[in-house]
Formats: C-alpha cells, sequence, structure tokens
C-alpha cells in the first residue's frame, strides 16, 4: 500500500490527474477501474476521481508494489553540476541570471535547459525528492531566447508557478532591457506596430498596420549613450511580451542589435565577430521591478532585481562608450 499526503504542491488539482502523473505508464480504465473497486480511495472513503484534492488530503494506493513498479516512471533524474547565478530566492520563487547560450526550456529530450539547472539546484540543497517530481516538477515562468541572457523567474513550488503566470500574463511587472544598436538615437520614444510570427522558419516580420494573426506590439526605448563609431547603448522597457519582440521592432526601424544574426545588419554583424568574436545579439533583461501585490506572493511587492550583463557585453560597451 502506498500513502500520499496531499502537500501545497499538489492541492488545487483533480484526483484522477494526480494519478495520471503517479501512475503515468497505467491505462486511464485501469485507474478508475481501481478507483470503482476502492483499491484508490480518499481519506479512507470511495473517490469519482473528479474530487479537487486538498491540502492535507490522504490518498491511499492498494497497489501490490509490481502494480506500482509497473505503472509508474521513476523520476531518478541526474543532478547536473552547474551555479546557478541567484539573484533572489524565497519558498516559492527564485529569479536567476541566466547566461548567453542556454535554453529556457527543452525544445528537444536531449537538450539541458534552464529547468534542469533549477531542479538540480533543488535537489542539491533537499528542497525538493526525486519521489516528489513525479507529481510536481518546478519550471520556468518567463522565457528568454537561447542568446538572450538576464532575469529569469523560476517558480519552485505550485503556487509559485501558478501566481507568477498571472502576475506575468496581467504584465504587472516592469522589465527593463539593455541593448546596443546600430545608428544614433538621440530621443527617447514609444513605439507600436503589429508582429506576425512564422511558425516554420521562426522570424517574426513587424508591420505598422493590423495583419491577419498578427499580434499588437508596445517597446519603449531610453537613449542611455552614443559612440563616436555610431552605435548606441539602449535601455528598453517591454511594455508587451511576444517573441523576438525587441529584435524585431529595433530591427523593423533601422536600428537593429548589434551581433543579431536573424534580424541584424550583416556587415555590423560581422565587423563585431572578426574583432570580439560576437556571434549573439547584445541583448540582456537588465532589470525587473514587482508592483504592490496581493495574495499568497505577497512578499514580492516592490522587489526590485538588477542582473549584471555578461563579459562580451561589457567588454564591447567598455569599447564603444568609452
Amino acid at each position: 500500500m502506498k500513502e500520499i499526503n496531499v502537500s501545497e504542491n499538489l492541492a488545487g488539482q483533480r484526483l484522477d490527474k494526480l494519478l495520471f502523473k503517479i501512475l503515468n505508464k497505467a491505462p486511464k480504465s485501469f485507474i478508475y477501474k481501481m478507483l470503482r473497486k476502492k483499491n484508490i480511495v480518499l481519506n479512507n472513503k470511495k473517490a469519482e476521481g473528479s474530487e479537487i484534492l486538498k491540502i492535507n488530503d490522504i490518498i491511499k494506493l492498494y497497489l501490490a508494489d509490481e502494480t506500482m513498479d509497473k505503472f509508474s516512471i521513476h523520476m531518478e533524474m541526474d543532478i547536473v553540476d552547474y551555479e546557478l547565478d541567484i539573484l533572489y530566492e524565497d519558498k516559492n520563487i527564485l529569479i536567476i541570471n541566466k547566461p548567453i547560450g542556454i535554453l529556457s526550456q527543452k525544445s528537444t529530450k536531449k537538450d539541458l535547459s534552464m529547468v534542469d539547472y533549477l531542479i538540480s539546484y533543488m535537489l542539491k540543497t533537499n528542497q525538493i525528492t526525486h519521489e516528489q517530481l513525479i507529481s510536481f516538477k518546478p519550471g520556468i515562468c518567463n522565457r528568454l531566447d537561447r542568446n538572450t541572457s538576464g532575469i529569469l523567474i523560476g517558480g519552485k513550488t505550485l503556487v509559485g508557478l501558478q501566481e507568477m503566470a498571472k502576475i506575468i500574463r496581467m504584465r504587472k511587472i516592469d522589465k527593463y532591457y539593455l541593448c546596443i544598436v546600430k545608428g544614433r538615437l538621440e530621443d527617447s520614444k514609444s513605439i507600436t506596430g503589429y508582429l506576425k510570427k512564422d511558425k516554420d522558419s521562426n522570424i517574426v516580420t513587424v508591420s505598422q498596420k493590423p495583419l491577419a494573426q498578427a499580434d499588437f506590439i508596445h517597446t519603449e526605448y531610453e537613449p542611455l549613450s552614443y559612440s563616436r563609431e555610431n552605435y548606441t547603448l539602449l535601455k528598453v522597457q517591454l511594455i508587451t511580451g511576444r517573441s523576438h519582440q525587441i529584435r524585431a521592432h529595433l530591427a523593423s526601424i533601422g536600428h537593429p542589435i548589434i551581433g543579431d544574426f536573424k534580424y541584424g545588419d550583416e556587415k555590423t554583424n560581422n565587423y563585431f565577430k572578426e574583432k570580439h568574436g560576437l556571434k549573439h545579439q547584445l541583448l540582456h533583461s537588465h532589470r525587473c521591478v514587482f508592483p504592490q501585490l496581493l495574495g499568497p506572493l505577497d512578499n514580492l511587492s516592490g522587489l526590485e532585481c538588477e542582473a549584471a550583463v555578461p563579459k562580451i557585453f561589457d567588454t564591447i560597451k567598455r569599447d564603444l562608450f568609452r
């Protein structure tokens, strides 16, 4: 017999949904049969499977060890030796400075991503167990492109993931980026447009007029410094957050980010590649500011986080804006 005490990471979901995770190799028909026969019970009572679980509910599975082994995948995840650059941490949330070249989330099963590093960190620090990973996995709440560095917010608990997803969806967090663009921009501006993504090529286009299946975008920028070589260091605020928004939006007004081989200027990119070995866009999620919040994450109210720029970004910035 296996007994499960429902924790806050398991509460709030249907009983059958949790059982599908625990017995993830079992046919759904088998699980419902076990519920009907009272081989699986909730709080010592027969259950249908549609019950919404509450903290401290007790689920009992009167199943043989052989049956559990047959229908369960054991989560013996390898702990990855990787040191996170942690900017802030509490019981629900972890804010990380993501380096260049690492995925926020997996694209394929073989990939290592910031999610893997987050889980490894929690396993190493005894904040989660392999058994708990069967029914709940920590995750990343926002996404950055592989070659965009900076602030990434991780959810360590179900509450953290769910509440942060709501906050991000409602665009309550002020997010600021640093980038270096081609050309001279002298005035702060608020620019809008419509962004359409081609899923096959993973390239977006920006139009000033509405297009079918295009999303409205809004970006604000403030010049911080200019160079003699005609480059500008910008602070950019995302008002809306769409895939490749900053890169494509700035390129559409004639000021592409240097090092951006997808939307940028080839001659400029090749120059910085030869001089500095730059192979990616100089775009960095630098700062985030939380508003006043209510509910489980109210401790984040007014929190400000800043992430240091990568070494290559700092080197090129010092070289251009000396």
